[in-house]
């Protein structure tokens, strides 16, 4: 086995790796860039050496320096991690010419598997079904145009060297293919060094389905399951789960042998994910067609682990030790239901627009324990082995989850950032992972919701609710799902998660108890003036239009809230101030809600939504009638820049008429480009920014007569 690894690469998946290797007595090595100087993967690390600047073609993405850092520390073997160099043949090559081992597969089967254009060639050669398109060089935009036309719409365009929902672009019309050729190109270029794009047929209410192969040096391949990544937004996954709703027993069998034959075919070892695209349409389940083939551990690969009990990462260290596989297939086993979502640095609530900065909280679910017994610690499924150990930096302390009733719930946290760290603009905008395991679909669900209210994430635009509102959502539930879910279940955009009676008033009561208890705090403050009279447990509650009258009473060991004369709540609550997560039992249904203080109330969270809590007095109320409503200012004369960012491109000039609908600027934030378009008809007065321009969040990018 190994001495020493280094990690190539940064944030959760660096934590991730070096956990595994720490565990199995490896040192590690962290690399940084300046931007990643304080990371927790580098204070994680025995040792670490910068690459260079924040800019990950001046740090991570320069072979040659890691390679240089693998040989002044005395790694012997480097782990790529996913993203960055982790698909590159020269990379993989190199690292064996230095005589360093390459923790992934080898450089041919790379090389085979890496360029989508080739990799389709080789599994329609192998008998493996293909989505049908052109998979020829594509000159420009005209003869991109031709080719869509032929095929069909819609179409997708993607980059040949493409992934992680990067250099991705659906057109359902030529002009969405005029639109988006170009800047598919830019995105191949700019994110892989590959501007090369084909395009192919896009399958209608397409399911994301995609199958773990695991192999070693000895020719043995195995497959662990799949996974369904149907639910993802802009082409990147967002949550994903395993096994998949869809996929019966005998489906999984026919996936998982063509991607082992197609793995074999290419002389593949260590971990790989074989993509399909499955129509939904198809209950018999036999029209799935190859995708691509990803030669690397996936950012969702803890779902994998979580149902077999298997390390991925441990696994790899082994293959790539030259060692063999410790289990058949025959021993593969699935246990219960795993389901991940992932946490990102974006803003549900303005088109999930990027951002960046200071994480002035951070703080998520404490690791569920589990059931220690199921899994012990070796190399092989479930029966002797143990899952493996989460990745965030520390075990914090936080709110435990709610009681299950099931010993066997466990959550878990995979993440490369601590509090006060920062979110930078160079890297991509996934702050963590949470991982929830159950015996059942259903019961991962729950867990997750009840994890998710339980995140204490601020300082920037996060998914949180977003990602709460999937899972209560009766679609996501049923398990109907498609690629096309967050469009076509929001396409007017999110704004926050509904909220059905009862919840309203569980938060109303939750307000109360909160208040009231803020107003002892006050009220027990020593030197006050005159006779404090009996507190009142009045109050008059409002949440956006709801409005609740209510009282409290105690009895021994509880309250019980008197909601507007109906049957009270009894509720068992300790908050104190300051406390920003609080955990209530009412009528033994436990709920977690994050608080924070706003003028004349509070600031709820739960369940997928922030709600604005008002709590007065009676006589205090009353009044409130006669305040003055702010008017906010009318901005819809300005183009303003929705988050921080490079502006690539000004497609209009002063003085020009605009349509509705049509391209004003392009601005490139987190490796993405945005479009900014005209919402309405006018006429640019004014330009006060240039291409090239380093913009922050409501920058005036121009403003209209």
């Amino acid at each position: 086995m190994f001495k020493k690894i280094l990690v190539a690469n940064r944030g959760e998946i660096a934590c991730r790796v070096m956990r595994t290797a720490k565990r199995m007595g490896i040192a590690t090595v962290a690399v940084y860039s300046d931007a990643d100087a304080r990371a927790p993967h580098v204070m994680m690390a025995d040792e670490s050496v910068r690459l260079g600047p924040a800019p990950a073609a001046e740090s991570y993405l320069k072979a040659e320096l890691i390679l240089a850092a693998a040989k002044a520390t005395g790694a012997d073997c480097i782990h790529p991690g996913y993203g960055f160099l982790s698909e590159r043949e020269s990379f993989a090559r190199a690292c064996a010419d230095a005589g360093i081992a390459f923790v992934g597969p080898p450089p041919n089967a790379i090389a085979a598997m890496g360029d989508k254009i080739e990799s389709k060639k080789l599994a329609q050669a192998a008998g493996v079904n293909v989505v049908p398109g052109y998979l020829g060089e594509i000159a420009d935009t005209e003869e991109a145009v031709r080719i869509a036309t032929d095929i069909g719409y819609p179409v997708m365009m993607k980059a040949s060297a493409g992934g992680g929902g990067k250099g991705m672009r659906l057109a359902w019309s030529e002009q969405d293919v005029r639109e988006g050729f170009e800047a598919t190109k830019r995105e191949g270029l700019a994110s892989f060094g590959d501007d090369r794009v084909f395009i192919e047929k896009f399958i209608e209410s397409p399911r994301h389905i995609e199958i773990q192969v695991l192999g070693d040096q000895h020719g043995n391949i195995v497959y662990l399951g799949e996974r369904e990544c149907s639910i993802q937004r802009r082409h990147q996954k967002v949550v994903e789960e395993a096994p998949s709703p869809f996929v019966t027993p005998a489906m999984r069998k026919a996936m998982g042998e063509q991607a082992v034959a197609l793995a074999r075919a290419v002389g593949y070892y260590s971990a790989g994910t074989v993509e399909l695209i499955v129509s939904g349409a198809d209950v018999t389940g036999e029209s799935f067609y190859f995708l691509e083939m990803n030669t690397r551990l996936q950012v969702e690969h803890p779902v994998t682990e979580e149902i077999t009990g298997l390390d991925l990462v441990e696994q790899m260290l082994r293959v790539a030790a030259g060692e063999p596989l410790a289990f058949t297939q025959d021993e593969v086993k699935l246990t219960g239901w795993a389901i991940e979502n992932r946490v990102y640095a974006e803003d549900p609530y303005r088109g999930f627009l990027p951002s960046t900065g200071r994480l002035t909280r951070y703080n998520p679910p404490r690791h569920g324990e589990g059931d220690r017994a199921e899994h012990g610690g070796g190399g092989r499924p479930h029966a002797d082995r143990s899952r493996p150990t989460p990745s965030t930096t520390d075990l914090r302390s936080a709110v435990p989850l709610p009681p299950s009733g099931e010993e066997t719930i466990r959550t878990r946290v995979d993440d490369g950032v601590i509090e006060g760290g920062e979110v930078s603009m160079f890297y991509d905008p996934m702050i963590a992972k949470l991982v929830t395991w159950a015996p059942t679909r259903e019961a991962a669900i729950d867990a997750q919701i009840a994890a998710l209210d339980r995140f204490e994430l601020a300082g920037v635009g996060n998914n949180i609710d977003f990602l709460s509102a999937i899972m209560q959502h009766p679609r996501f539930r049923d398990g109907a799902l498609t690629t096309g879910f967050i469009a076509e279940e929001y396409p007017e955009g999110f704004h926050g998660a509904p909220a059905d009676a009862a919840l309203l008033r569980q938060l109303a009561a939750v307000a109360v108890l909160i208040d009231l208890e803020q107003s002892l705090r006050v009220r027990a403050i020593d030197g006050q003036l005159g006779t404090r009279p009996a507190p009142s447990t009045e109050r008059i509650v409002t949440i956006g239009d709801h409005r609740f009258e209510i009282c409290v009473d105690g009895y021994e060991g509880g309250l019980l809230v008197n909601i507007d004369g109906d049957v009270p709540l009894d509720v068992v609550m300790h908050w104190r101030p300051s406390q920003r997560v609080v955990v209530a039992r009412i009528d033994d249904h436990e709920i977690a809600v994050r608080v924070a203080r706003t003028i004349g109330g509070w600031k709820l969270t739960a369940r997928g939504a922030t709600h604005i809590v008002r709590v007065l007095p009676p006589h205090v109320a009353a009044l409130t009638q006669h305040m003055i409503e702010k008017v906010p200012p009318d901005l819809s004369r300005f183009l303003l820049c929705p988050m921080p960012g490079l502006l690539t491109r000004v497609e209009v000039a002063e003085g020009q008429k605009v349509e509705a609908g049509q391209p004003l600027a392009v601005v490139e934030a987190m490796k993405m480009e945005n479009i900014l378009r005209a919402e309405r008809p006018g006429t640019v007065a004014r330009i006060a920014h240039a291409a090239g321009d380093s913009l922050a969040v409501d920058a005036v990018i121009m403003e209209f007569e």
